[in-house]
């Protein structure tokens, strides 16, 4: 008598005396994946381990945190232009204060990536 696995077309190797289903996971294009897809990867797994789960098993996972990666960089990026110029964050302060400069752009990018992970990274 067949078991449901074998009657949908599923296979079994024999390993130490154990029956252990053939199982794959299916095939998903390989993304780059930045700081915050890793970030976020991390999160789910911590956090929302059967979200993790889903996008295994279904073949998305690389896909979704590709994008959320790219969402996370493009997010950042506008953010501290938005912020730098909104503080004064010229080109003419870099050449006239570097150690003001450099001062005042940490603190810009530390801001931007506060928000990007409270919205996008750890949600």
């Amino acid at each position: 008598m067949k078991s449901i696995f074998e009657q949908l077309g599923g296979t079994y190797h024999e390993e130490s005396g154990y029956l252990i289903p053939d199982l794959e996971l299916p095939a998903e294009k390989e993304k780059p994946i930045g700081v915050y897809g890793q970030r976020h990867l991390q999160y789910l797994k911590d956090c929302h381990k059967g979200i993790y789960l889903n996008l295994l098993i279904s073949g998305r996972l690389n896909g979704y945190l590709a994008d959320i990666d790219e969402q996370a960089r493009d997010m950042f990026f506008r953010l501290v232009n938005e912020y730098a110029e909104r503080q004064g964050v010229t080109e003419q302060l870099k050449a006239e204060d570097q150690m003001l400069w450099v001062y005042k752009i940490n603190a810009v990018r530390n801001a931007a990536r506060e928000v990007v992970n409270k919205e996008l990274i750890f949600v």
